[in-house]
């Protein structure tokens, strides 16, 4: 007998009567329970009742109303961008942090952060004490499938709109909203719009509607995925950045890039290959995935755990030495490979250091095998599952774990980092970031959501 999927993250109302308000504030004001992989992110002290509560008392309406309005970006914007205080990073925050809410009321303080396969849910606890609903225990974060929160939120809103329904409350903000977005997920074109739009950092229809259709013809010549890619890149680098267009890459790939073939490029075995083909994305974090990919590669190419030299790095890519050594020529914008005619491509690199310039080329390596698929292969900034999965392969291709771990030994200081890091021909920072990410050295001071988390 099949068994049910078990739930991976529940978002509860119980609903309770209120004596003021509008009629969908009433009819929809409740206890918030919302619990992910069986843990409990509502739980703290209710002064109201003078005691623990699994879940404050708050409107279930604006709840529901808020996951809706910012459905596109819960799911499709990946984050956070920029730093904590900086305008770019607030906009993103008050589309994934349930405390941003308002409405008068003191939210969960729960941060929902996407990277298209995977989301993470960030509960943190009330930092001030005079407040009706304290949040209590420490900090905690849950990952789940990104689909089983899209699911739980049309279940969450069709269950509001119901007891709406039920209370004769109709035509309401949520209602209009609900109709709107399922009109849209129900349309291909529509869905490709939002989806860009949301990759963007932008709520429904705030961007002018000609870039997004523009950028939607680009999508035509270079893939949705990556163009989708370079949309999630602007957003990171801020809002005043342009999405960079197909014919602007095409210019910096000529001007400013080198000659590359595909066919000469390294490729995973069939067998391998066909493993990353079938492989469940929502069920391998991205740094995993690239990590795999990696360390095939080094075994199909019987590298060991020796340094990857400069001409080996280029071979495999399907270039010459001079993309890495020639640093005069760089791209402004990102690292990519673009197609051309037949099987020559052009390749552009960003970082200026030779040590930037090995790292990016071995993203775009990573790229190509795991998702290489579309005529644009984008090295970008954002955190997306694909561009973190390029990273966690740079890193363990060009300096393995295992070979660092015995280099160091018990010796982690910033000295032995640094002659570890010139032995691999990485940056000390690519060395100290993969120390971090397997716990050699403490994660503090580092974001709280990171390429390794998810």
């Amino acid at each position: 007998m099949a068994h049910k999927k078990q739930d991976t993250v529940t978002i509860r109302l119980d609903t309770q009567p209120l004596d003021h308000g509008q009629a969908e504030e009433r009819a929809g004001f409740g206890l918030l329970e919302i619990s992910v992989n069986g843990r409990l992110m509502t739980e703290g002290f209710d002064e109201h009742v003078q005691g623990y509560a699994t879940g404050p008392r708050v409107s279930g309406y604006h709840f529901a109303e808020w996951l809706v309005w910012n459905w596109w970006r819960l799911r499709w914007e990946p984050g956070p961008p920029g730093k904590p205080g900086a305008d770019v990073f607030r906009r993103w925050d008050a589309a994934h942090r349930t405390a941003t809410i308002g409405e008068g009321y003191v939210w969960p303080n729960v941060v929902i952060s996407s990277d298209g396969f995977r989301c993470a849910l960030i509960a943190e606890p009330s930092q001030e004490l005079a407040v009706p609903f304290r949040y209590l225990g420490a900090a905690r974060m849950e990952v789940i499938p990104a689909g089983d929160l899209e699911a739980e939120i049309d279940r969450f809103a069709s269950h509001v709109l119901e007891i709406l329904d039920n209370a004769n409350v109709h035509d309401t903000n949520l209602h209009r909203l609900w109709n709107d977005l399922r009109t849209e997920r129900a349309d291909i074109d529509s869905t490709r719009f939002r989806r860009l739009e949301a990759r963007l950092g932008f709520d429904p229809d705030e961007i002018d509607e000609r870039t997004i259709s523009s950028r939607l013809e680009d999508a035509k010549e270079l893939g949705d995925d990556a163009v989708e890619e370079l949309a999630a890149h602007a957003a990171h680098l801020g809002r005043e950045a342009n999405l960079a267009s197909a014919s602007a890459l095409r210019r910096i790939s000529i001007d400013r890039g080198f000659d590359a073939n595909a066919d000469a490029a390294v490729r995973l075995n069939a067998a391998v290959r066909l493993d990353f083909e079938n492989r469940e994305w929502t069920e391998s974090p991205a740094w995993q995935t690239g990590e795999d990919a990696a360390r095939a590669l080094r075994r199909q190419e019987n590298l060991g755990t020796d340094p990857v030299g400069n001409a080996r790095l280029a071979d495999m890519a399907g270039t010459t030495m001079s993309a890495i050594e020639n640093s005069s020529v760089c791209s402004d914008e990102l690292s990519f490979v673009i197609a051309g005619d037949g099987n020559r491509s052009r390749l552009a690199l960003r970082p200026k250091w030779e040590t930037g310039r090995r790292f990016d080329l071995a993203r775009l390596i990573g790229d190509r095998l795991v998702d290489g698929a579309e005529r644009l292969l984008p090295a970008t900034r954002a955190h997306s599952y694909r561009q973190k999965a390029q990273r966690a392969f740079a890193a363990e291709l060009l300096s393995p774990y295992d070979a660092v771990d015995d280099m160091l030994d018990i010796d982690i200081s910033e000295e032995r980092q640094t002659e570890v890091a010139e032995h691999f021909q990485v940056s000390p920072l690519a060395i100290r970031t993969l120390l971090v990410n397997k716990g050699r050295i403490s994660r503090e001071n580092v974001p709280f959501v990171s390429d390794r988390l998810y």
